[in-house]
């Protein structure tokens, strides 16, 4: 029942992304990056710098259709050197544009998506015939708590943004669980002492919730309308 959400917060986005353009092999590509700055902890699956980590930015670039480059983790910190990234960062790809983003807050979290959705199914499939390097991630996912969170909990907080995508997916008309290359980066303020370090991020924990409440509206915003059955 939409009535019953909690009203978003009003205030600087933490998510405060900057808009990128560069030319590569004759095409325009767009990128978003997030200079996050220090004291952020983030988990996430990024092609570049993905896991736990203590990180200062966040890139998510837009490459061609069709890419063929073996080597996207240097791809990506070749962009981000560009740019003027620096330090410890995560970068994600994808082949959707990356101007068409979907963006949530609700009650401190916020979600930035981009949502190509081309190539998609369930993750439980049936055993392909067909293996090699997956291409780039067409579902991102960054999202932000402006509290600690432990390890374990930025862990959770990763499956809870999934979850909340999968629904997403299937709220907007969607036979599936998402893309096979699909990408999540949650960041939350890195621990200190005398702060409170929240254990949790499950999606009826207090910034679970949230985070997960987030997540879903984002993915419908950068979600294309499914095709007329």
């Amino acid at each position: 029942m939409p009535a019953l959400l909690p009203t978003p917060r009003t205030g600087p986005r933490l998510l405060d992304a900057e808009r990128l353009a560069r030319v590569e092999d004759g095409e325009r590509l767009h990128a978003l990056l997030w200079r996050a700055g220090p004291g952020w902890r983030m988990a996430g699956s990024a092609v570049l710098g993905g896991g736990i980590a203590d990180c200062a930015w966040v890139l998510n670039a837009q490459v061609a259709h069709g890419y063929r480059r073996t080597d996207p983790a240097a791809h990506l910190a070749e962009l981000a050197r560009a740019v003027g990234a620096e330090g410890r960062g995560m970068g994600l790809m994808t082949a959707a544009d990356v101007r068409d983003l979907g963006r949530a807050r609700d009650g401190g979290a916020e979600a930035v998506v981009t949502a190509g959705i081309s190539v998609r199914g369930w993750a439980a499939a049936p055993p392909e015939t067909v293996t090699g390097t997956p291409g780039p991630g067409t579902i991102n996912i960054v999202a932000a708590l402006p509290v600690a969170l432990s390890d374990a909990a930025l862990v959770n907080a990763v499956i809870t943004a999934t979850e909340a995508k999968v629904q997403a997916l299937l709220d907007a008309g969607y036979d599936c669980s998402g893309t096979p290359t699909d990408a999540v980066c949650v960041a939350a303020l890195a621990p200190r002492p005398g702060t409170r370090t929240h254990p949790f991020a499950g999606p009826r924990s207090e910034w679970g919730a949230r985070l997960a409440r987030a997540v879903h509206r984002a993915v419908l915003d950068a979600l294309p309308a499914p095709a007329p059955r």
